[in-house]
């Protein structure tokens, strides 16, 4: 299975994440936030870390996950 095919099983999935990729070890509907704890639907499941074996809601969260302290405003020099 890979992300692109729908789910019959109700709530949550366990994955496995590859590289541009995941692979469904428990089927599910969506999986958490390692960060947020928010709910995320597999069909919109876009960001990953392969190392962790973790998944991510938004890029923000990705930043804060890899890289704590690194937020915008780090970037803006303010």
């Amino acid at each position: 299975m890979n992300r692109f095919e729908r789910f019959s099983a109700s709530g949550e999935a366990e994955l496995r994440y590859l590289d541009g990729d995941f692979r469904v070890v428990r089927p599910g509907t969506f999986v958490r936030c390692a960060v947020t704890g928010q709910p995320i639907p597999l069909d919109e499941l876009r960001y990953w870390s392969v190392d962790l074996q973790e998944a991510y809601s938004s890029p923000e969260a990705v930043l804060s996950r890899l890289h704590p302290g690194r937020l915008r405003s780090d970037f803006t020099g303010a």
